[in-house]
This record gives structure tokens, sequence and C-alpha cells, in this order.
């Protein structure tokens, strides 16, 4: 059940390929080992209006939420947080901010349907 949510400021669309750059972080979590490949979900947003410190908007930044669900090691996170952050820097090194954020989720509060 893993969610890859790629956020990026809308001055970074005319420098990065977003599409190719999704795809190539979602095959990350697709090939890493950790994850029932059926069940992630990858998907961008862009940004419009952000702030970021006292530059305002005049810094860009691709942003890179990774929400899974509990159980899996420091260790394995740190792995996939490193390969999608070397994904991100292949292709967007130009890009001011670069971040990854891996987060757990309660699996106890977890609801899934599938039709």
């Amino acid at each position: 059940m893993p969610n890859l949510v790629l956020e990026y400021s809308n001055s970074v669309d005319e420098r990065v390929n977003i599409q190719g750059l999704l795809e190539d972080l979602h095959q990350v979590a697709l090939t890493c080992g950790l994850f029932d490949v059926p069940s992630v979900k990858s998907r961008s947003l862009r940004c419009h209006n952000w702030l970021v410190g006292d530059e305002e908007d005049s810094v860009d930044f691709i942003h890179i939420s990774f929400e899974l669900l509990s159980g899996r090691t420091e260790e394995q996170k740190r792995e996939l947080s490193r390969s999608l952050m070397q994904i991100l820097q292949e292709q967007a090194s130009h890009v001011r901010s670069l971040t990854v954020n891996i987060r757990d989720m309660d699996k106890s509060c977890f609801q899934k349907v599938i039709n």
C-alpha cells in the first residue's frame, strides 16, 4: 500500500521531465523488494503557490512523500530514501531544494477497499 507523492514547484516543470521522473521513482518502489507490486501507487502534484524562508517563491523544489504501512526496518526505509534521492539528484540536480520523507502509517487505522 505504499503511496509516493511527488510535489514540485511549477517552475520545475520547464526544466524537469516530471512524468519521466515519476516513472523512474515508481520503478524504484516496484523493484526494491519491500512491497506487493500491484499495491504501489505514485502520483505528482504541481504546486502553484509556495513560500520558502524569506526567499518566498524564488526557491524551486521537489519533495517526495513516501507513505508505507509500518513494519519495515529503519535500514530498509533509509535505503529506500537513498534510492529515491539518487534518482532525484540524477534528473533534477539543478533544482535548488530536493527532499525525501519516508513516513510510516499505522496499520490498525488504515482502511482499503478494492472493487
